[in-house]
């Protein structure tokens, strides 16, 4: 394929996006983990059972991420063919 093809750049623009997530996840889950979850046990308070620091970095974040991923494929992300495009075409 020739590096030249617009595909690339959507490729690129996309994937940038999927390390932007990435990093957004691992920031809330960190932040939460280590930010709540740094204190003495006794002094735990609880979400739905859980101690909160696991519901809002795990339980909760998974359900933010799922969502901030949905939105981005449907806004962010092209559908392209997948197969050889002929010269003309590049």
């Amino acid at each position: 394929m020739n590096q030249d093809d617009y595909r690339y750049k959507i490729a690129n623009k996309e994937a940038l996006i999927g390390i932007g997530i990435v990093i957004i996840n691992f920031i809330w889950w960190y932040g939460f983990a280590y930010g709540l979850g740094s204190k003495d046990p006794a002094e735990y308070t609880y979400v739905l059972g859980l101690p909160a620091w696991f519901f809002y970095s795990c339980v909760l974040g998974f359900v933010v991420m799922v969502l901030l991923i949905w939105f981005v494929v449907n806004v962010f992300f092209t559908d392209i063919p997948l197969d050889e495009l002929e010269d003309k075409e590049i």
